[in-house]
């Protein structure tokens, strides 16, 4: 009888053990950033949490879901742009679950699917524009596969609030062929500046040409000041032209006080 008795006991310590033991699993503590996606016998039955909640053991299951922002990083694609140059772009999406139901119900594996829709949408968006709208159009660019994947996402139930594009690489061959384009641009620049200095020195030569022709006595005076800086560089030899008629004046004088002496001693 002992040993029946004693066999009894421990079945019945075993049955009691058992009990506690799947009520204590019943209790779950869900955190603030977490929720549980209840299924009864299979069926989708409510979203739980956070805090403490009950599962029915064996009849209902839960399936958490965070609810923070995800960083994640877009691999390097490469990407053909409108005007055939082979570039290497990777980028960096933010975006969270914000329906639990629909995140684990409507997709198998959001993270994986948001990962694969972000790589497509990246090769798709910037396949459409040229390397200079890559290059110089980085936010319009961010906003328009931001606002691709917020909507092809919506019904997982996940929120991209963000995309940045990290890096731009090109090869070797497109980096010599920029610099040279740009450079020719600065010199194009540089042309059109040269150009349009001389057309408003012509302009004020002219000018200046007009006022000095009103005044005989002035060109002479802008013509010996010209010979006074030039002296001012400490030159040994100086060599100028010497125009007759701006000696006219200076001529002229010499003859009327010629005259005027000759006049006096008749």
């Amino acid at each position: 009888m002992d040993p029946i008795l004693h066999n009894g006991a421990m079945f019945s310590l075993a049955i009691v053990f058992l009990v506690v033991a799947l009520l204590l699993s019943a209790f779950r503590i869900l955190r603030e950033y977490e929720r549980g996606v209840i299924f009864l016998l299979g069926r989708f039955y409510k979203v739980k949490g956070p805090g403490l909640i009950i599962v029915i053991p064996i009849i209902q299951q839960i399936v958490r879901v965070d609810l923070r922002t995800v960083v994640m990083d877009v691999p390097t694609q490469d990407v053909i742009s409108r005007d055939n140059v082979s570039v290497k772009v990777n980028a960096v999406i933010y975006f969270r679950v914000i329906d639990a139901q629909k995140a684990i119900i409507n997709v198998e594996d959001y993270l994986q699917a948001t990962s694969q829709l972000a790589q497509t949408t990246l090769r798709s968006v910037l396949g459409q524009h040229e390397l200079d709208e890559m290059l110089a159009n980085r936010e319009m660019l961010n906003t328009d596969i931001q606002s691709i994947l917020d909507t092809r996402t919506d019904g997982w139930g996940i929120k991209v609030s963000n995309v940045e594009i990290k890096h731009v690489d090109l090869n070797e061959t497109m980096v010599r062929a920029i610099a040279r384009q740009a450079e020719a641009e600065r010199t194009r620049r540089a042309k059109v500046i040269h150009a349009s200095g001389e057309m408003e020195a012509s302009a004020k030569l002219v000018e200046a040409a007009t006022k000095l022709a009103q005044e005989p006595n002035a060109i002479l005076l802008r013509y010996l000041q010209t010979l006074t800086e030039i002296a001012g560089e400490k030159n040994s030899t100086i060599l100028f032209p010497l125009p007759m008629d701006l000696l006219n004046g200076v001529l002229n004088k010499d003859k009327d006080e010629s005259s005027k002496n000759s006049d006096k001693q008749n």
